[in-house]
């Protein structure tokens, strides 16, 4: 049994990196993480070598249930995956070859896991263990406990699904990445100086904010869509909800820069954190402003973004 232990501890952090983008939720990967482990520790697999392929199948198939609960109980407002530090996406692929067809950073990005949201849970599990951790059809099957022509079938469906995300889909590159910072700087220059032409400028077209209270705090329950809309509304919270004793912390999460802000708020109604991220297009414009509000999207970085460090 205790090889079984060492054995099950190594694969954690592949273990929770997986489930992590099964659900887009930090705290259900750590209840699936830590349900799948219990598993294996009462009953591991028989077979020596088994442990990875029979974890993935064990949390698929919780991750599965939880999906489908989740879609049945329906969702407040717009859902928004919970932020993680970039410290967590460093989840090793294992070593043989190079990563699939969304890499460890993309596959984090908070377009690709609200993209996921499409799919089916078994749909969801094929595009990932296929173009995120680069496994074969066959391994596929093998972990998943399906025939390999029923995978490609998923996989088929599943690409199909995120078709209109990687029609836009722009994989994230040094030069890019610099775009995005420069953006969320000017960003939010513009709105300390109430600058409503300089902000809308920045935004693209098809710029949309997205606004996760959870039906827990005061916020925006449909997407904002076009730069006016979006300018108006964020120019309207720092002017109406900021107050002068507001805490701001910059942040890198699931690859992109993120604003914290912490305040004593004016009742109930409202957050005492807010998360604020952004992506931006191929020329550098902000095609998506997300907002985090509901405490339990936050359960994985509330406790570093003020400085109080203390991990679960």
């Amino acid at each position: 049994m205790e090889a079984s232990v060492n054995e099950v501890a190594s694969e954690r952090r592949f273990l929770w990196g997986y489930c992590y983008r099964l659900t887009g939720s930090a705290a259900d990967a750590d209840d699936l993480v830590q349900e799948t482990m219990l598993r294996a520790m009462e009953r591991p697999p028989s077979r020596p070598g088994d442990m990875r392929p029979w974890l993935v199948r064990v949390a698929t198939n919780l991750g599965r249930d939880l999906l489908r609960a989740r879609r049945r109980r329906g969702y407040v407002g717009p859902w928004l995956p919970s932020p993680i530090e970039d410290a967590d996406i460093d989840i090793p692929v294992e070593a043989r070859g190079a990563e699939g067809r969304y890499d460890l950073i993309e596959s984090v990005s908070f377009a690709f896991l609200v993209a996921l949201e499409a799919l089916k849970p078994r749909e969801r599990a094929v595009l990932l263990l296929a173009d995120v951790f680069d496994y074969s059809m066959r391994e596929i099957a093998e972990a998943l406990d399906l025939g390999e022509s029923n995978v490609k079938v998923l996989h088929h469906r599943a690409k199909k699904k995120l078709a209109s995300y990687d029609s836009e889909r722009a994989p994230k590159d040094l030069a890019r990445s610099e775009r995005t910072r420069v953006a969320f700087e000017r960003f939010l220059a513009s709105i300390t100086a109430d600058d409503r032409d300089s902000l809308q400028a920045l935004l693209a077209p098809e710029v949309r904010a997205l606004n996760d209270g959870g039906g827990e705090f005061f916020a925006a329950r449909k997407p904002i869509l076009g730069p006016s809309r979006v300018a108006r509304f964020y120019l309207g919270l720092k002017n109406k909800f900021t107050q002068p004793s507001a805490r701001f912390s910059f942040h890198m999460l699931n690859g992109a820069p993120a604003l914290a802000v912490a305040q004593d708020p004016l009742d109930a109604r409202f957050a005492p954190i807010t998360v604020t991220s952004l992506s931006t297009d191929g020329s550098g414009r902000i095609d998506r402003v997300y907002s985090f509000l509901a405490t339990s999207k936050l359960t994985r970085v509330k406790s570093m973004l003020f400085g109080h460090r203390a991990r679960g």
